[in-house]
């Protein structure tokens, strides 16, 4: 009797009977602005990892039999530690399991998505990713504000509004740079000292700056003022999280291009054919 074993063939056999995981962003709030891909994966997971800026209208895009485990983190309140998240995206996918791991956003920008990820990477569990359109892109156009204009803003960047151990000490060196816009993520509770350190670094106070919470949602609100107002502002209008932050000239042109605000807002039966004959 032949009592030799193939280890390499039953680890592939193995392999081939997992699941796998699909990593995809959700966008900005907007289900419109969900991918396609996305919202097919959706349709026919068999389990769906959900995060706490998934809103309600794209979770009713899952299909009827998924199983829908929520992982949402909040400020100092995270439902399931990370590293858990992680070994329950292995567990689901050796169950066999199509997994979308669906996350607010972009799962690249600020989502973890690469730690979790190489955890998969490491288990031998395969993987893609569906990109998300990230906040920044999302809601800067939702609240009229373009992130780069030829006059004023030849380059973005993003940051977090607070690092991994819950500081806020940020490169203001770069974020002060001239002709830029600056888009902050998830730092309404230290903008006070945001503001306070983009001005002590060399940007005047009078720079304009916008706060924008619960942006491409019907609820959506915004905040424009100086670095100098700015935090006293958005304390007065009691804005909430989820906020983006955005800094530089281009704030201006929103009084121009604010097209998402009450009342401006127009259904494409109701559009204007600018510029065509009549």
């Amino acid at each position: 009797m032949n009592s030799f074993v193939d280890i390499p063939a039953m680890v592939a056999a193995c392999r081939a009977a997992w699941g796998m995981v699909h990593l995809v962003g959700a966008g900005p709030g907007d289900p419109e602005l969900l991918t396609l891909r996305a919202a097919r994966l959706l349709a026919s997971a068999d389990a769906v990892v959900y995060d706490h800026l998934v809103g309600p209208e794209v979770l009713a895009l899952i299909g009827s039999e998924a199983e829908r485990l929520y992982v949402g983190k909040e400020r100092s309140r995270h439902s399931m530690p990370q590293q858990d998240i992680n070994l329950l995206l292995v567990r689901l996918a050796r169950q066999g399991k199509q997994v979308v791991r669906l996350k607010g956003g972009d799962p690249f920008v600020f989502g973890r998505g690469g730690e979790e990820l190489q955890v998969l990477a490491a288990h031998g569990v395969a993987f893609e990713v569906v990109p998300g359109i990230t906040a920044a892109c999302g809601v800067a156009s939702y609240a009229g504000i373009p992130l780069t204009h030829r006059d004023c803003a030849q380059s973005c960047t993003f940051v977090t509004g607070h690092l991994k151990d819950g500081s806020c000490d940020l490169d203001w060196p770069l974020l002060v740079r001239p002709r830029q816009t600056v888009v902050i993520y998830m730092g309404l509770s230290g903008l006070p000292t945001i503001c306070a350190q983009l001005v002590a670094h060399g940007l005047p106070p009078h720079w304009p700056a916008a706060v924008v919470s619960q942006g491409t949602l019907a609820e959506q609100r915004v905040v424009c003022a100086t670095l100098a107002t700015l935090a006293a502002e958005v304390a007065g209008a009691g804005l909430q999280s989820p906020c983006l932050t955005i800094v530089g000239e281009v704030v201006r042109l929103r009084d121009e291009l604010a097209w998402f605000d009450a009342g401006r807002r127009a259904e494409p039966e109701t559009l204007p054919l600018a510029g065509l004959p009549a």
